[in-house]
């Protein structure tokens, strides 16, 4: 059985979404399972059980960035920032991003959603969203204040990641899949529903990749359950 590395696979053509299932059997599994990702979003009375809650524990660290999977790819160098859910710790083990936003959010597509893929013990995911509008000489760059740097021909970046995310923490909450092959689940989706700006100078030194779109289309909800959370703010 081929896997995921050995398989091409792109967002248009004979190898788009549409026919991902069909590429290999590894792929035709994942896609068996019923509740896919991503999906559209409709804000809702908040949920108030707290066992269904996030908590953020990320701290400064160092990344890479790899190019792989169709997109640009922020990777740890050591396991140190992590989530809590259900009293099982994830820890941060990739950031990537979509353009345009894979969500929905009430009808709406943002410019660009970045997601923060997770692993606990046992190997299961857990993976967070966070959406923004892309702008001309505003928005988030980098948080100079605490020493953030980005090398890009050395490929070594020091951020807190949690720099990421808007200051008023509201989000979805569903079970879900992986966007890309093999689009196998269940994935613990948490989407933050509150959109920031981001200069696109951010994106310039990663090799125009902001100019290729590399969203899956939305998925039928098939009844699934979701949550939503109003958070507070950080």
């Amino acid at each position: 059985m081929k896997k995921n590395m050995d398989v091409e696979w792109s967002y248009s053509g004979e190898r788009g979404p549409e026919h991902w299932a069909e590429l290999c059997d590894w792929f035709a599994k994942g896609a068996e399972f019923p509740l896919q990702s991503p999906i559209h979003l409709v804000s809702s009375s908040p949920s108030s059980d707290p066992k269904e809650t996030l908590s953020f524990h990320y701290q400064k660290q160092r990344f890479t960035d790899k190019e792989f999977k169709n997109t640009i790819h922020l990777v740890p160098f050591d396991q140190l920032s992590y989530v809590e859910f259900k009293n099982q710790r994830y820890y941060l083990t990739d950031i990537h991003f979509h353009l345009p936003s894979e969500h929905l959010i009430n009808g709406r597509q943002e410019d660009i959603e970045f997601h923060f893929v997770h692993m606990n013990a046992q190997k299961e995911n857990l993976v967070v969203g966070a959406m923004y509008q892309l702008a001309e000489n505003e928005g988030w760059l980098y948080d100079r204040d605490n020493g953030d740097s980005w090398n890009l021909e050395q490929h070594e970046h020091w951020t807190n990641p949690e720099i990421f995310f808007p200051k008023k923490r509201s989000h979805f909450h569903y079970v879900g899949s992986l966007t890309t092959p093999p689009t196998s689940g269940p994935i613990q989706w948490f989407v933050m529903d509150q959109v920031g700006k981001l200069n696109k100078e951010f994106l310039l030194p990663f090799k125009g990749q902001y100019a290729q779109p590399n969203n899956r289309p939305l998925q039928p909800l098939n009844g699934r359950k979701i949550d939503y959370f109003e958070g507070i703010s950080q």
